[in-house]
């Protein structure tokens, strides 16, 4: 499990692509520190699982479904990627509870700089809508964002200098894609209740 809080602003470094699926090279020296064989990090929100480690760099294999369901197939050498490592146990929720399980793409729709901060809007799929709330979470490239406004296929969100600074959000322009997870919590209420989300729970 991991929280949304971005440990480090990492870079692809290699894209080999497979019949099914690719194999990235990324540097992140400080979450491959300790990093094993089989251990987690989420590239960009994605969970992916470590190959091998050497000098400051990981590879990870990324299947099909993944490179269809979120963004990374269009990374490239060079492309700059938040990098999590799991939450320890016993460890500070500085976000909120995010999987690493990406639901879909937005797409950065509109930035709008303030003295302090900046307001983006993002697009996001009808379907993804009904599971994003005013003030609620969402992971945007696997940062742990408060939502300020929503309508029918769009939210908005407010970015602090740190997460401009230190996280691709500060760099995203209008048209780039983003991956979105929601918040996992709204979606096992709403399996709970019915697809319909008003049967009681018996």
């Amino acid at each position: 499990m991991f929280t949304g809080i971005v440990e480090e602003l990492g870079e692809v470094v290699a894209v080999e692509q497979l019949p099914d699926a690719s194999r990235f090279r990324l540097r992140g020296p400080l979450v491959t520190e300790g990093a094993r064989h089989g251990d987690s990090i989420a590239v960009n929100g994605v969970c992916l699982t470590v190959v091998e480690t050497a000098d400051g760099e990981f590879t990870a294999d990324v299947m099909a479904e993944t490179l269809k369901r979120s963004s990374l197939g269009a990374l490239e050498p060079g492309s700059r990627v938040n990098l999590e490592r799991p939450m320890a146990v016993g460890g500070r929720l500085g976000g909120h509870i995010v999987q690493g399980h990406v639901d879909g793409t937005g797409t950065v729709l509109e930035r709008t700089p303030s003295e302090h901060w900046e307001l983006v809007r993002v697009g996001l799929p009808a379907h993804l809508s009904r599971y994003v709330v005013e003030k609620g979470s969402i992971t945007v490239d696997g940062v742990s964002l408060t939502v300020v406004e929503v309508g029918d296929d769009w939210f908005t969100i407010s970015l602090i200098p740190t997460t401009l600074a230190l996280t691709t959000l500060g760099h995203k322009q209008p048209g780039a894609p983003v991956n979105l997870e929601v918040d996992v919590i709204a979606k096992y209420v709403e399996r709970l209740l019915g697809t319909d989300g008003q049967e009681n729970v018996k």
